[in-house]
């Protein structure tokens, strides 16, 4: 197989455009374009935008083709190796292990502890994910929320209600990403993702994977218990004994396991109180704030890629922005969602909390992001919220119910040009707001520490000089959003299992990734480490 990177191919001529330019790079017609590895768009010249990409062939004339291009980096020849999950199960009497949650940390974990011969136990406090959705949307529509299954908790975990982004920063020479990837296509996500550089799923197409990936660790002896939430453990003869309870009738349900795997999300705020007071081990850890920005999804197209008739063709434009202001704080663009909604993301009462969510198609009207910056556990501390461990937990509390007090229990919104100005928005300029959920203008200076707020003006006026028009008057911003990442950390070792025996803190929420791919990729990297810890018992 021959790998050839760095493939120039105008927009328009695309698929008969790339085999003519693999003809011309190999000089033979005796090719077959075997995948596509890698597509971007090049759309730094407005006037050719352009499509790069990575390709495998394979070839009668592989050996004659890297002969000739033996000084060309562009053109190598690759084995296509994949993944293979490294531990064998030597231990076939062992206890089921038990994971709390049902995020793609837990999901991915549970999904190969199950391809490996285990028979996992996945508690989750949410309802599964149709259930789940008819309680988000009627949330939305103004019903009180259901603190158990909202946008944050249920299956796919926070991630469901989102862009479904995929990529990531993370890298992982074993192939795990890899093998993500290659689950999410077979359970039914877009096979663009296996070559897209900027992958993405959707909500719409997210829930279709969920059920796929749920029936296939059943298949295999797992469980999955929904309205199952995790309250406490205990240690017995060596074993651990979870205690959960069912939210609908509120009966206690105990499981006995020699591996607990905590995937509990980033908003289990709940949860950390619960094993911080068992004494597992954890610290406080930054995440950032801040507030959503929306703007036409066409004047964010128009700036990314001009206004050609080849540019129209192309999806929904993203973005991605980081500045450091005048305090030294870094300020960047979070979760951007071309083509999409804004979403009341809280979890609880008298809180007010927003994310973003594209569908598959991010074809909406506006395309929004947020824009937030750094805190650290000293900002908590000068906050008057200590120095333990869930300074920040506290912090997140705080902040939010001010945002929920600001909009009177609905999502406060307020112009860019307002903001600054430091006081409440009256009316909406020509950006008509996106929102999924109630919401009211307010003025967001409330709902945030002056720092921030001083951050994020400093952070849009700057990105307007790397893109017209974002700072314009009527953009729409709405709070809060404060769910950036988890606020702790539960501290593991090299076997990534906790100070105590057989608990494994896994993906976000217990402070080890930061997006879907990371968090499928650490839930993976878990359920190694679980059948190794089990077969050494």
């Amino acid at each position: 197989m021959i790998r050839i990177s760095q493939i120039k191919v105008p927009v328009g001529s695309r698929e008969n455009g790339l085999k003519d330019k693999i003809r011309k790079i190999v000089r033979t017609n005796e090719f077959v374009l075997e995948a596509i590895v890698k597509q971007s768009i090049d759309a730094r010249d407005k006037s050719n935008l352009t499509y790069i990409y990575t390709v495998d062939i394979s070839s009668p004339l592989e050996q004659i083709i890297l002969n000739k291009n033996r000084n060309n980096n562009n053109i190598m020849s690759t084995y296509g190796e994949k993944y293979t999950f490294p531990v064998e199960l030597n231990k076939k009497d062992c206890l089921s292990p038990v994971i709390v949650g049902a995020g793609p940390g837990g999901y991915f974990c549970g999904l190969y502890l199950a391809r490996a011969g285990l028979k996992p136990i996945i508690v989750e406090r949410g309802k599964a994910v149709t259930e789940r959705t008819n309680d988000v949307e009627s949330f939305w529509q103004g019903e009180d929320i259901n603190p158990d299954s909202n946008v944050s908790f249920g299956e796919g975990g926070a991630g469901t209600f989102s862009d479904g982004k995929l990529n990531t920063g993370i890298k992982d020479k074993a192939g795990r990403i890899g093998a993500f990837i290659e689950d999410f296509i077979s359970f039914g996500a877009p096979a663009d993702i296996g070559y897209l550089n900027k992958p993405h799923v959707g909500t719409d197409e997210l829930k279709k994977v969920l059920l796929n990936m749920r029936q296939e660790i059943i298949s295999l002896g797992g469980e999955v218990h929904f309205n199952t939430k995790f309250i406490d453990y205990s240690i017995e003869n060596q074993n651990i004994i979870v205690n959960t309870v069912n939210t609908q009738d509120n009966k206690n349900i105990t499981f006995s396991t020699n591996a607990l795997i905590l995937a509990i999300g980033h908003s289990a705020r709940d949860t950390f109180y619960s094993i911080y007071n068992k004494g597992l081990p954890m610290e406080a850890k930054s995440f950032a704030v801040g507030l959503r920005i929306e703007h036409p999804r066409t004047m964010i197209d128009e700036s990314q890629y001009g206004s050609s008739k080849e540019a129209k063709s192309l999806p929904a434009a993203d973005y991605k922005m980081t500045f450091r202001s005048s305090e030294g704080r870094s300020v960047y663009s979070f979760c951007m969602c071309p083509g999409g909604f804004v979403v009341n993301a809280s979890s609880d009462h008298e809180q007010s909390v927003v994310n973003g969510m594209s569908n598959h198609g991010r074809n909406e009207s506006n395309s929004n992001s947020a824009i937030v910056v750094g805190v650290t556990p000293e900002d908590f501390e000068r906050e008057g919220f200590g120095t333990g461990v869930l300074a920040g937990v506290e912090f997140q509390k705080a902040y939010e119910k001010k945002a929920f007090i600001e909009g009177k229990g609905k999502i406060p919104v307020q112009l860019f040009k307002d903001f600054k100005a430091n006081k409440p928005s009256s009316n909406f300029g020509n950006i008509a707001p996106n929102i999924k959920g109630e919401y009211t203008l307010s003025n967001l200076n409330n709902c945030l520490p002056v720092y921030v707020n001083n951050a994020i003006i400093e952070g849009i006026s700057y990105y307007d000089n790397k893109l017209k028009g974002f700072a314009r008057e009527d953009a729409v911003l709405s709070g809060i959003e404060s769910r950036t990442s988890s606020p702790v950390r539960i501290i593991r070792g090299e076997d990534y299992m906790s100070e105590v025996k057989g608990i494994f803190p896994c993906g976000e929420g217990a402070g080890y990734a930061g997006g879907i791919t990371s968090a499928a990729v650490d839930g993976i990297k878990v359920a190694e480490a679980v059948v190794t810890y089990i077969n050494s018992l």
